[in-house]
């Protein structure tokens, strides 16, 4: 069943890593207080990203209805990352934007 999720999966996954690797960057900076809200986001991202692989990899009957969650999540973490000129942000905010559209994409199918 997850092999046609396989690329959402890949991307959802990806986007996981990249906010949980910003996260940590954002709490070494030097004014972490002006990164909550994006250590929020990358928190709340990272999570339902690895809940979308968990849904799509058991072929949960409710998997798009969560992929379409996931995506708005997506939008709203990679729009904040996208603020900051950091390398560790502009990445995140890249995986994040792909993340949106594989889960847009799965959920329409």
């Amino acid at each position: 069943m997850h092999q046609q999720y396989k690329s959402c999966i890949e991307a959802c996954q990806a986007c996981a890593n990249a906010c949980d690797h910003c996260a940590a960057s954002c709490l070494q900076e030097d004014d972490v207080k002006s990164m909550a809200r994006c250590i929020a986001n990358d928190m709340d991202c990272a999570q339902i990203c690895r809940l979308a692989v968990a849904y799509m990899a058991r072929g949960s009957a409710h998997a798009a209805a969560l992929c379409r969650l996931c995506a708005q999540v997506c939008r709203a973490c990679g729009e904040e990352c996208a603020k900051h000129q950091m390398d560790h942000c502009q990445e995140c905010a890249a995986a994040c934007r792909r993340c949106a559209e594989e889960c847009e994409r799965m959920a329409a199918a």
